[in-house]
């Protein structure tokens, strides 16, 4: 039953004893977690010392790469979250350490953030900052961290100008804590000269190339010399769509401090490229100039920009940082009229769209000659969306595109996929989006048993590689560019249906998303973040003021406690609640008033919760419920010494 303090019509916490029968969705769940706690040890020991700097090549040239082991070991941090042992909360800590400084040693991290590059990879290797916030966020250091890089972004260090806070806009595509970059060598680009030769040119005027061949030769010297100076003369400097992935990196700072100019920072900068917008007639342009003149450096046109209309890309380079950005100016004003510029760039590529086929396929870029490259739309950026408005609106935008080429339910062990190494259809294998949404909008009822027993699968596949000969690092080609992506290839540290299943949420956009979600948890008797021992947990489903879930606790013998969080950084208020137990039968009720849920499960017990909630209420933040008694509160950041 569910017990309630009588004398107060409010529901302080829940006591479940009702027993539930073990469903196999919680005991996968929690098969999952213990194999990913054993893989994490097992993948750290084979690709890493025991300081854990990463066993690879003594040097590593351009500027290209440091985000890739940031990106193969922030699982760690994020299992962690969901309810990994504490061995994957050393090891997470331990890797983003050791990434940090051996990529130093590289010349390419620069006083601990990338020295320069483009918001595409800041966005991959900010993940695991990002991570840490929601697994460890009393460390100074990340704290810290996440701060001192918040503040190269802001303008206001005449050192480091990578933001014109009087335009407005970023000074280049190429940024990081040496500041813009507006001048690219040779150098910088030289680990990409293979990999893009068979990549559509980015420029439609360079001397020895067939640009309607759909390739270019980068490896070939002349052509090499005359990208980078076209990219020097045209694309180096001023501002692109694609810098609006650092409002994760601002609000990640915010969400430590609460403080507001790093609110008002992510609304101004949005709001510029919303103008930008109007500016060209509705239609995001992908570059403007130091000046805020759109097309300043590109002969006036609005498309072929850094990674923009016409780069290989093409649209998701717009649409992706558009959502990212909206998604970001939610959580921190609970406006979701903030997601209207990726909405009104969703809606101007679907009206652009022609039948081909009997199906509807929008243009992917736009060359001098027009709009080109004519595709299904992808949905899951309409998803994202829906999952932060809830609005029907939205869930038209996914329903309207034929999306059965992309619902491919993973089929392990036989998924076709891009990759023929890993199998993995995309990047950091989120490849679930649209069979979650069809879950969630009660079209698909046996996706959780099913991607959870797939989960595992998977995981016993990238173990099998990973002790397979052509797992072992020494013997790959560390000369080869592609080296650099191998820890990803070989991880099993992939948990998707075990996150979508745990938090009612897809999991983020690879390219810098911060981990929305609609509930998350804590462990009471540990004080720590996660699912304690022994407990399942299942989101069913999403209103826009309700969450649906099921807790089960598998031990029967120990009586377990979760802390319910209403959204992944407190930024929701539960309402009223409704319990019912395995018959379906309501057993409960009564009104909340906070951002905490305690749910005790006794052994063998379980309940279904339809708790209320009014969504973007509170501030965001990294506050757990113990974060007063840690350390006696807030650490003060460490000043360096003024010298003379």
């Amino acid at each position: 039953m569910t017990q309630t303090n009588k004398s107060n019509p409010r529901t302080s916490a829940i006591y479940a004893r009702d027993s539930w029968t073990a469903p196999t969705w919680a005991l996968t769940e929690r098969k999952l977690i213990d194999t990913l706690n054993e893989a994490v040890v097992e993948y750290v020991r084979r690709y890493t010392r025991e300081d854990g700097t990463i066993v690879w090549r003594e040097d590593w040239p351009g500027m290209d790469g440091s985000d890739d082991p940031y990106e193969a070991f922030m699982n760690l941090s994020l299992l962690y979250a969901l309810g990994g042992n504490e061995e994957i909360l050393r090891l997470s800590r331990l890797m983003y350490d050791a990434i940090t400084w051996q990529w130093t040693e590289y010349g390419q991290i620069h006083n601990e953030f990338d020295a320069y590059y483009d918001w595409m990879h800041h966005g991959e290797g900010s993940l695991y900052l990002y991570f840490l916030g929601l697994s460890d966020p009393h460390l100074l250091k990340n704290s810290q961290r996440a701060v001192k890089f918040a503040e190269l972004y802001t303008g206001k260090n005449p050192e480091i100008p990578n933001y014109d806070a009087e335009r407005k806009l970023m000074r280049s595509p190429i940024t990081g804590s040496k500041g813009p970059r507006f001048q690219m060598t040779e150098e910088d680009w030289v680990t990409h000269r293979g990999v893009l030769d068979d990549y559509l040119a980015p420029f439609e005027d360079i001397p020895g190339v067939d640009f309607a061949s759909g390739k270019c030769k980068w490896s070939d010297d002349n052509i090499y010399r005359e990208i980078i100076s076209r990219m020097n003369e045209r694309k180096a400097k001023g501002d692109v769509p694609l810098n609006l992935n650092a409002t994760g990196l601002i609000t990640n700072a915010f969400m430590y401090t609460g403080d507001e100019k790093y609110r008002q920072w992510v609304l101004e900068y949005l709001a510029a490229w919303e103008e930008r917008t109007l500016r060209n007639d509705g239609l995001t342009p992908d570059n403007v100039g130091l000046s805020d003149i759109i097309g300043e450096y590109n002969d006036g046109k609005w498309w072929g920009g850094y990674y923009g209309y016409r780069w290989p890309h093409g649209f998701m380079s717009i649409i992706e940082p558009l959502t990212n950005a909206g998604m970001n100016a939610v959580l921190l004003t609970g406006d979701r009229s903030k997601l209207d510029l990726a909405r009104s760039q969703l809606d101007r590529n679907w009206d652009l769209g022609k039948e081909i086929n009997g199906k509807w396929h929008v243009p992917n870029k736009h060359f001098d000659a027009g709009w080109t490259d004519f595709r299904i739309q992808v949905p899951t950026y309409p998803i994202y969306l829906w999952t932060i408005s809830m609005a029907e609106e939205d869930a038209a935008r996914v329903d309207r595109i034929p999306y059965e080429d992309h619902f491919r339910l993973i089929d392990m062990p036989t998924i076709s996929g891009r990759n023929p190494v890993t199998r993995k259809e995309t990047k950091h294998f989120i490849a679930n989006t649209v069979p979650w949404y069809l879950y969630m909008r009660g079209q698909f009822p046996d996706y959780p048993e099913r991607i959870l027993q797939q989960n595992l699968e998977m995981i016993a596949i990238q173990l099998e590689k990973l002790r397979s000969p052509e797992g072992d690092p020494t013997s790959w080609d560390w000369d080869s560019p592609y080296s650099i992506h191998m820890w990803q290839e070989y991880s099993p540290v992939y948990f998707e249906g075990l996150l979508q299943m745990m938090l009612g949420a897809p999991m983020h956009i690879s390219h810098g998303g911060l981990q929305h979600a609609r509930v998350r948890y804590f462990d009471a008797a540990l004080k720590r973040c996660g699912l304690p021992e022994d407990v399942g947990a299942l989101v069913e489903s999403l209103g826009d003021e309700f969450v649906t879930l099921t807790f089960v606790n598998l031990s029967a013998f120990k009586e377990r406690e979760v802390i319910v969080q209403a959204g992944s950084f407190g930024e929701h208020q539960f309402t009223y609640m409704e319990s019912f137990n395995q018959s379906g039968q309501k057993i409960g009720e009564g009104e909340l008033d906070g951002k905490w849920l305690p749910v005790t499960l006794a052994p063998g017990a379980g309940i279904q919760l339809k708790l209320h909630m009014k969504r973007y209420m509170n501030q965001p933040t990294y506050e757990t419920p113990w974060s007063a008694e840690v350390a006696g509160g807030t650490a003060k950041f460490i000043r360096g010494r003024n010298q003379v």
